[in-house]
Order: C-alpha cells, then structure tokens, then sequence
C-alpha cells in the first residue's frame, strides 16, 4: 500500500518511504498485515477465563460456557479498559507525587517549586491552610495529601469538590463518587473477574466511579503538581514535524508521558561541558525534541520542539538523525528496538515499570536523576560519528501552546479580572457557538492525523472553539490549526473573538492527563453563570476520532459521567452487544445527563457535534439573536434593583 493512503502528513509519508526502501518494519507495515478480530472489536470476546475464551453472537440466545451474556462480556470488557486507563493515568500520578515529595525534601536535585501561587490553589483544595506556612512546609502537606487518596478506603477525593455542585448532587444520588483512587480501580477489575459482577447498567455504574477516580483524580494531581514542581504553562511559541530533527546537532528524542526524567536532560544540555563534548565530535550542539505527551508537557513550558505524535516515534528513527531516543510509560512500540538496531540510535528505557527486550536500561531516580541525564547525553554525543545515511523531511510548522484554564482566564481578563466572562457572553451572544474537546491518539488503522484535521476544519468552520490535547494537538500543530492566522478559516463570530484577543481557534491544552484541565475550564463556565448550572447543560461536546489506547476509554468515559457527550471514529468496544451500545449510546444520559457516540466520519462527526452543541443552546434559550433595546431614563427607572 503506498504511503499516502496511511497520512495527510508530507514528512510522515517520506520516512515510510524509506522505511520501506531499507526494509525497516513500522506499524504502519504491521497493522497491513494485522486484521481486527470482529468479537474483540466489538466488546464480545472473553477471556476472563480459561473455559474459553469464548466468542459470544449478539442473538439473544448465545453464551459464554458460564452462561454470560454478550452485554456482560461487552461491558465486564469495557470496564476494564477504564480500570486500565485510570490505572495508566494514576500511576503517572503517583510517581509525579513521590518525586514531588522528595523535591520538597531536598532529595530530588534539578526539581524545585515553580509556581507558588498554584501551590496554594491547591493546598486550599485539598483542605489545607497555609497560612503562615513556609513553601516548602506547604509543598510537602500537599505531596502528602494526594498520595493518602490513592490509597484510601472510605470518604472522597478532595478535587471532587472543584466539580459543580449539581454535578456532585448526580454523582452522590447515584453512590459513584470515588472513594480512593486505587479502590476504585481494584474493585472494577474484582467485579469483572469471572463469577462477580454480572449486570451490565452495574458493571458501567462502578466504570463512572473508577473513570471519575481518574479525571477528578489521579490525573489531575498529576497536572497540579507538575505545573508546582515545572510551572503553570503561558501561551509558547514553537515548531512541530519531524523537521524539527537538526542534520548538524546530536539529536535527543524523549517519548512517553511523565515529563520528569526529560525535564533533567534539557537542564543538563545546558552545560558547556556538555555542549564542548558535542562540538569535539563535529556537532554544532544538541537538540532535544519530543514524541507523543511527553512532547506535549516540555512544549509547552519549555518550547522544546515536537518531532510527532505517537505514530511517528518509529518514523523518527528511520531519519537516521537521531543518537538516542529516551522512554518511560505509556504508548512506547516494542517495535521500536528493531527500529533502532536498524539505524545508530540508542534506545533508553528509564521506568522501573517498562523494559524492551534488548535495549539499554537506564533507571531514573529522583536522587541521582541528573546523573542519568548527564549519562543519556553523552552517550548520545558518542553515537553522533556513527551517523550512515541521513534524511531529515522539510516540514516543520509554526503553533503556540501552553493554555492552562488559568490562562485562559488571563488572557480574557487579565491579571486583576481574570475570568470566563468574555467566553461566556460570546457563548451567549452566538459569536462562539460551543466549545469541542478534540483529544485522544493516532491510529494506522485510519488516515492518521486526517480525521483530527478534517474535523476540526469543520467545527472552527461553524464556530466552534476548540480545545485539543495529546496527539490530537499534535496531528493538528502540523496543519497549522495552532496559530493565530488560522483564524481566517474560522466562521465570521470565532474569528472575530480570536482576532480581539490574538488567540488561535485551536487552543492546545497539553499532554493527556491534561484531559483534567478541560474539566477545570468547563467547571468554570458554569460557575462564570448564564450557561445553566451543570456541566451537561453547556454547549460542549468531546470527541477521540483517533482513539487506540484503553486510556482513551477511561477520559472519555469519566467526561460522560462529568456530563460532557463524547463521540469516538474509528471503532466502538461496545458494537458486539446491542442492549449495552443502547445503554451507553442512550440510556446513560438518563444518569449522567450525557451519552457517547459512534462515527467514524469525520465530516458526519463534526455534524453530530454542531447539532449536540446547537440542542444545548436551545435548551438554555440562547439559539435566538436578542434584540438590542437602548434604554431611556424612564425606560431604566423601571427596572427592579436588587
């Protein structure tokens, strides 16, 4: 197959080009000869236990050699890709903290507090005082804090109480708020163990409670304490594509999603020592660039370039410009150790929980981090001779990122009137029509990077605000949808607020655990007053065309249950089973107040969304222009005052 049919995206398409040429196996050469199972697809293969697997039909009459039903398998399946997500995200969380903590303590050399200001935010939401605290006093109450709610068995999650109170009523009536992270996240993996839990409306009950442990919990601690510990991002300038690979510097990829090993490296390139070392071996010096969210969180407090999202780590590789590529967790190919062997690039992997076979091993550690930075570099400055032929693509594209929900405030109200009040009066006047979270993975399994694209063409189009994260933000950075210019394809009312406020129509909002900002910022609207007073009555739709990982699953499920409608292309794990696809297609608005959706189109996407969006507006009686009255003195003399 040739490469066009794979990727909107030039430099994509050159490097499976010459991946192809070399003989050099990708996911994109894999997934050709990969076909999908159609019970697994569809949520109907289980695996649980070994009186199968059993592959059960969706005809009313089939089951599994225990008896379970195609909605019990489809939905014991589905739950655990949210415990599996939740667990992703928590456990990213969980090290953020322990090396918060040690920071605090003075045992973390390179990590210090950033943001004070935040750092009280926070604690006054965890229920600490700080008053007359010292910083570091205050830091370590709040390390301590967040690590006692993964553990903790009864009560609730502090950040809970950030949501809208009439989101907590819902959640409260329907007994699903979170207990303690990890409880969460075992008892759902329990209820699916064979034999347990095996009603499908109980089963997807206790998947909001473990998807809302994630959103409201472990992921937002881990973008809290990285933006104390790195700083809370502010609106950055930077380049995107594989183009951003230097022929003439020793180049140093960091993939994968915690940014605290890669945070090190870039403070350890600036050492001249370093740098002279880069020189002696015919460099001019080293460039650091980013795969997939670890990409997503040095961009947009660094301004560190961005090689691609996850469906280019590979492509990276086969430039032949890269002298060692550093992992932890999370979206991290197995493919790429032959990649590697293929080229000079040294592989790293640096998380106590994740090895590839035949790769170096160098394990971070918070006390001796920058001697394992300092340690990656060299090595890398070493392989810089062993370069063979190089091909580097052209493209690289200009974006800005970095628009935490605390920037956006800033940047519509400034530093004294900080505020969503310009978004919602815009909301309500019709110049913004609604707000589109467009998040989630890349897939070889679609034309990668099209479906963001085309989608989000589409809803600034009509209007539409949106907000990206992840490889969505990614796919979209290389198009050009993350700069100001791109205004001019946006319909007449978004463009002329992003002009007035010198904003792009696509606003990047970080790395996927990031998810949890939009939460924050939606919970903002609704406190700002005239958009109803839960999240389920704003006009906002979420959306993952792409969508690949399990970590997927548990965002969007824990939007749904925060009351934001989600819709995900490609394929749907519940499509197996047609009583549990009318539940969560359905019947879970009748709880939460929302519902996903399927289609992968998507042109036909951005038209579901539009229409979602355009309900809403209705509903809160905002569809209609309001007539503008001048008011005489008679005229004000009659309005009540209260």
């Amino acid at each position: 197959m040739k490469a066009e049919a794979f990727t909107n995206c030039s430099a994509s398409r050159q490097m499976i080009d010459k991946a192809t040429r070399e003989g050099v196996s990708t996911a994109f050469h894999r997934v050709q000869e990969k076909k999908p199972c159609p019970f697994g697809t569809g949520g109907t293969c289980c695996r649980i236990c070994y009186m199968g697997p059993c592959r059960v039909k969706d005809d009313g009459r089939d089951a599994g050699v225990c008896g379970a039903t195609a909605e019990t398998i489809a939905a014991r399946n589905f739950g655990r890709m949210i415990a599996a997500g939740a667990a992703a995200h928590s456990d990213h969380a969980r090290e953020v903290a322990l090396v918060f903590l040690a920071a605090v303590r003075g045992e973390a050399p390179g990590f210090e507090i950033r943001d004070e200001e935040k750092l009280w935010a926070v604690a006054q939401d965890l229920g600490l005082d700080p008053a007359g605290k010292s910083t570091s006093l205050l830091a370590e109450e709040v390390a301590l804090r967040v690590l006692a709610e993964f553990g903790q068995q009864e009560g609730e999650l502090s950040f809970i109480r950030r949501a809208p109170a009439k989101r907590q009523e819902v959640w409260q009536k329907l007994n699903i708020v979170p207990r303690g992270i990890d409880r969460e996240i075992v008892e759902m993996m329990h209820r699916t163990h064979m034999g347990v839990d095996q009603e499908y409306v109980h089963l997807m009950l206790h998947g909001m409670r473990a998807s809302l442990a994630d959103g409201w919990g472990g992921s937002m601690i881990a973008t809290e304490l990285q933006d104390i510990i790195f700083g809370t991002p502010v609106p950055i300038r930077a380049k995107v594509n594989l183009g951003v690979l230097r022929s003439d510097q020793v180049n140093i990829i960091v993939h994968g999603h915690e940014p605290l090993l890669p945070e090190l490296i870039l403070l350890a390139i600036k050492d001249e020592e370093l740098q002279a070392q880069a020189r002696a071996v015919g460099a001019t010096g080293i460039n650091v660039a980013g795969i997939c969210c670890t990409a997503n969180e040095i961009l947009m407090r660094k301004g560190v370039p961005v090689a691609g999202s996850v469906l280019q780590q590979e492509l990276a590789l086969a430039t032949g410009a890269v002298e060692a590529m550093a992992v932890d967790v999370q979206c991290i190919m197995q493919g790429l150790g032959q990649v590697a062997r293929c080229y000079h690039t040294e592989l790293f992997t640096t998380s106590s929980r994740a090895r590839l076979p035949g790769v170096t091993h160098l394990e971070f550690d918070p006390q001796r981090g920058l001697e394992v930075a300092r340690e990656i570099v060299q090595r890398a400055i070493k392989r810089f001779p062993q370069r063979r032929k190089v091909e580097i693509p052209a493209e690289e594209m200009d974006l800005v990122a970095g628009f935490s929900h605390e920037t956006i405030k800033y940047i519509l109200g400034g530093r004294f009137r900080a505020s969503y009040r310009p978004l919602n009066d815009n909301v309500v006047n019709g110049r913004i029509r609604g707000v589109a979270a467009v998040v989630g993975c890349s897939n070889p399994r679609v034309r990668f990077g099209d479906l963001h694209t085309t989608l989000v063409r589409e809803l600034i189009a009509n209007d539409v605000l949106v907000l990206v994260t992840g490889c969505a933000a990614i796919n979209c950075a290389k198009e050009g949808l993350l700069v100001p210019e791109a205004a001019e394809i946006a319909g007449s009312g978004l463009r002329e607020v992003c002009e007035a406020v010198g904003m792009p129509p696509v606003l990047h909002c970080g790395s996927c655990v990031d998810n949890s900002r939009l939460l924050i910022a939606a919970t903002e609207m609704v406190k700002e007053g005239g958009l109803g007073e839960d999240i389920s009555e704003l006009p906002l739709c979420g959306c993952a065309p792409e969508w690949m990982s399990e970590k997927a699953i548990a965002i969007g499920q824990y939007f749904v249950t925060s009351g934001v409608t989600v819709g995900f292309g490609v394929a749907f794990p519940t499509s197996g089973s047609s009583k549990l696809s009318d539940f969560v297609f359905g019947g879970m608005e009748e709880y939460v107040g929302a519902h996903w959706f399927y289609e992968p189109d998507p042109v036909a996407m951005a038209r579901v969304i539009i229409e979602h969006i355009d309900a809403k507006r209705k509903a809160l009686g905002i569809d209609v222009a309001r007539e503008r009255v001048l008011y005489d003195m008679e005229m004000r003399r009659k309005l009540e005052v209260v």
